[in-house]
This record gives C-alpha cells, sequence and structure tokens, in this order.
C-alpha cells in the first residue's frame, strides 16, 4: 500500500467506498448533536473484510457505547487519507486516528529504520514484548509523541508476511526471485526490503494491486496471509512462498492534541476500546493464518516453502550492509533479539 494517486480511471478504492461511508456516517438519529461530540476520524487502507477493519468497527462500538461525548468516523480504503499521509494529517488536526506502520515512522525517524529490518521478530508474541511491554517499547513510544506530536496506544499483529506470485516458480533462495517485480508499498525502507528479498520492487497502491496483478502489471508482492485472503488475491495468483520475511505490527495511532483534550474518563474508554480491537485483530489474524495454508490450497494456489535460512541470512546482511544500519542506535538490536 502506498500513497501514490490516480486523476482518471476506476480503481478499487472507488468500488469499496461504498463500505467506508456506512462506517463513518453518523446514525440519522441524534444527528443534531453530533456536533456537541468530539469526534473520533480514523483512516486506514484496510477493507471491511480484513481483520483491522472488524476491529475498528469493536473499538467504534464500545467507544460510543461508553462514553456519550465521543462519536467514531471510521474511513476505509484510504478514503479519507492516503496510507503514508496519516502522520501528517495527525499534525495538522485534519485526523484524530491514523493506522501506522513502523515503516511510517522511519520516515521521520531515519535510525527507526531498525525496525523495519526483515527478519527481525520472532513471532506475534516476540512483536508486543518490542512495542507494549519492554523498556524498548517504552523508548520507542516516547520518542514518537515527542517528535512526531503522536501517541501510539496500541498495537497489534498485522500477519506474517510471505511472497505471493502471480505464476508459478521454483523458488528456494532470493536469487530465484531476480527480475520479478514486487509490488511493495511507495517508502523508502519498503522498497529496499524488496531488494533484500532479491526481487526488483515497484510500488503500487494498495487498491490497484489486484488488477495489477490479473495484468501482470507487477509480477507478486509481499503481504500476510490473512490479507491475501480478504483482499481475494489468491483469485489473481498462483503461488504463496512461505518466506515469513517479516512479522507485521501496525499502531493506533492518536493526535497528541486530540489526545490531550480527552478528559480521563474519555482516556479510560478509548484505552479500553483500543485493547479490545487489538485483542479481536490478534487472535481472528492468528486464526485465519492457522487455517490459511489449507484454505488457499483448496483455492488452487500452490504454497511451497523455500531454504528460510538463505532468505535470513542474505536479508539481515543486506542491512548490516545498509547505510540504514549505520543510524541504528548503538546495542539496540541486541536488546530486540534480548527480549
Amino acid at each position: 500500500m502506498d500513497s501514490r494517486t490516480r486523476k482518471f480511471g476506476l480503481t478499487r478504492r472507488h468500488v469499496l467506498a461504498g463500505s467506508s461511508a456506512m462506517l463513518m456516517m453518523p446514525a440519522i438519529v441524534g444527528r443534531g448533536f453530533a456536533q456537541d461530540k468530539k469526534v473520533i476520524r480514523i483512516s486506514t487502507p484496510a477493507n471491511d473484510a480484513e481483520w483491522q477493519a472488524k476491529g475498528l468497527a469493536k473499538f467504534k462500538e464500545m467507544v460510543e457505547a461508553n462514553s456519550p461525548t465521543l462519536e467514531v468516523q471510521i474511513h476505509l480504503n484510504a478514503t479519507l487519507f492516503d496510507q503514508g499521509t496519516e502522520i501528517p494529517a495527525m499534525q495538522r488536526g485534519n485526523l484524530e486516528v491514523g493506522m501506522i506502520s513502523p515503516q511510517d515512522v522511519a520516515s521521520y525517524i531515519p535510525e527507526y529504520s531498525i525496525f523495519t529490518a526483515g527478519y527481525l521478530l520472532r513471532d506475534a508474541d516476540h512483536m508486543h514484548k518490542v512495542y507494549e511491554s519492554s523498556d524498548v517499547a517504552a523508548e520507542y513510544r516516547q520518542r514518537v509523541k515527542d517528535e512526531l506530536d503522536v501517541v501510539i496506544l496500541g498495537s497489534q499483529y498485522l500477519g506474517t508476511r510471505h511472497v505471493i506470485l502471480r505464476e508459478l516458480k521454483d523458488v528456494k533462495t532470493p536469487a530465484d526471485l531476480a527480475g520479478i517485480k514486487l509490488r511493495v508499498p511507495g517508502s523508502d525502507t519498503w522498497q529496499f526490503l524488496g531488494r533484500a528479498l532479491g526481487a526488483n520492487p515497484t510500488p503500487i497502491a494498495f487498491d490497484e494491486v489486484y488488477l495489477a496483478l490479473s495484468t501482470g502489471t507487477v509480477d507478486g508482492l509481499e503481504n500476510p496471509i490473512a490479507d491475501m485472503i480478504a483482499a481475494k488475491f489468491d483469485e489473481v495468483s498462483k503461488q504463496l512462498v512461505l518466506t515469513g520475511h517479516m512479522v507485521a505490527p501496525l499502531f493506533f495511532a492518536m493526535s497528541s492534541s486530540f489526545w490531550d483534550g480527552l478528559t480521563d474518563e474519555e482516556k479510560k474508554v478509548v484505552a479500553d476500546a483500543v485493547a479490545a480491537q487489538a485483542k479481536l485483530v490478534d487472535e481472528g489474524t492468528l486464526a485465519t493464518e492457522a487455517d490459511g495454508v489449507a484454505l488457499l490450497e483448496s483455492h488452487g494456489i500452490t504454497v511451497t516453502k523455500p531454504d528460510v535460512d538463505a532468505f535470513r541470512t542474505h536479508v539481515q546482511q543486506e542491512y548490516l550492509n545498509s547505510d540504514y544500519a549505520k543510524e541504528w542506535p548503538a546495542g539496540l538490536l541486541d536488546r530486540i533479539n534480548a527480549l
């Protein structure tokens, strides 16, 4: 998913925008009192079939049930802000909540590119230790708040990312992906990951990926299994290569000025709802991954496992030899590995 826009032509974003509109519209009853409420606008590129969207629906339900002063509007399919533009939108006061990634943060704090490295995190438990319950997490969140004016209220497990291919290919090592046009989001850190995997990274907006796969504009992409199923990429691809190259978190981030303007009671309602939505997303994503391979195989997808050690060694070495690594805080990698 990236922030490229289009002047002409119908994209999946336009087709899916209707589902987003239903979630963002306040109820007709009580509409006249909307101006008295504090409105929480949430922007995400997710579609309504993804666990992320289901989690946000849970957040909206809980917040509005427990606070008469808060209203939640959910904008799916990047219909409000393109992915990658949420942080400046929150800084300007044009957005209350953005679902952001470590790649988004690294665009503003270069040394935090360490958190975008392939094969950094081992699993969902390790991910939550890094971003939720450690001194690393406390430092990360504080610096994001201080420098970006954004508060990370929670993290959720977006899934483990693998390579998805439009056509069958024998993939054992990164060398076997040479020449493959691999769709990635638009940021430099995502494109570096694509190159580290051995492919030719090709930035394309997430809502355009289905069409790009079906027409051959790209040869594949890297995404979690749950997203592959939700976006129906199995309809336009033939192979899933279980590289497991990234355990992907997603942050529930709120504008600091908006958060600071909430009462203590409102903050508790929001915090409780964030925790509930993250739990739903985590459990749903893990369950989908557990059953996902069999489901995809039943849909005709060939699932293969490469030499993961070869991928891990190559990708990690690419990062360690990069300009990114020169900026990584001393000792931070060891601290992350030790958690």
